[in-house]
This record gives C-alpha cells, sequence and structure tokens, in this order.
C-alpha cells in the first residue's frame, strides 16, 4: 500500500490505524534523505511553470473569446443588412415584375402582328 505514495525513498504513506476515515493517509519522512530541498525547490519551479502556463492558456482563452464575440457580432449586422436588402429587393421585383411582364406581352404581341403581316404579304 504505500509503494503508490512512495517519492523516492524518502518519503512513504501508510493508512491510517485508528478507527478514523480510512481515506486519511498517515506520512513517514526519512531523515536519512536530504535532497528534499532540492525536490522542493524542483517542484516550485515546475508550480510557477505550470501557473504561467495556465495565465497564457487563460489570457489566449480571453482573446479567443473577445474575437468569436466580435466575429458574432459582426455576422448578426452582415445578417441584418442581407435580410434589409432581401426586403428591398422582393419590393423591387414586386414593383418592376409587374412592368417586365406586361413588356414581354407588348413584345410578344408586336412579334405577333409582325409575323401574321408578313404572312398576309409574302401570300399576295
Amino acid at each position: 500500500m504505500s509503494a503508490p505514495y512512495r517519492s523516492r525513498d524518502g518519503l512513504s504513506a501508510r493508512a491510517v490505524g485508528y478507527g478514523g476515515n480510512s481515506d486519511e493517509i498517515q506520512l513517514r519522512i526519512d531523515p536519512m534523505h536530504s535532497d528534499f530541498d532540492d525536490e522542493v525547490t524542483g517542484l516550485r519551479k515546475q508550480v510557477r511553470r505550470l501557473r504561467d502556463v495556465a495565465q497564457e492558456i487563460e489570457t489566449e482563452a480571453t482573446f479567443q473569446n473577445d474575437f468569436l464575440n466580435q466575429l458574432q457580432m459582426t455576422l448578426i449586422k452582415a445578417q441584418a443588412g442581407v435580410k434589409n436588402n432581401m426586403k428591398r429587393l422582393n419590393k423591387s421585383i414586386i414593383w418592376e415584375g409587374s412592368s417586365h411582364v406586361m413588356h414581354v406581352v407588348l413584345f410578344a404581341l408586336l412579334l405577333f402582328f409582325l409575323v401574321y403581316f408578313w404572312s398576309k404579304l409574302s401570300r399576295k
């Protein structure tokens, strides 16, 4: 049971024998090994490095979040602009479409009369 908690040869753990919580651990430090100061210093450096990395991650996440919020606002504005332009185009198509259909009908009638008169003149 003490092997998973062992740090080199100086630190070992064992379960507490008295009737308390079974999750409690009792640590025994072996005074023979004096390199704990080096280990603690190394751990402090690692913790400092991890803290710096965590701060960089937080800064990057904040930047990315702000960028995404700006992008979302830009997309919302673009959608509103497209919606307004679609309304304008639909109104324009309705007004221009009715006169356009009338122009097509008049062109067809003119073409029909031209073909009719041409066929009458060519038979004589």
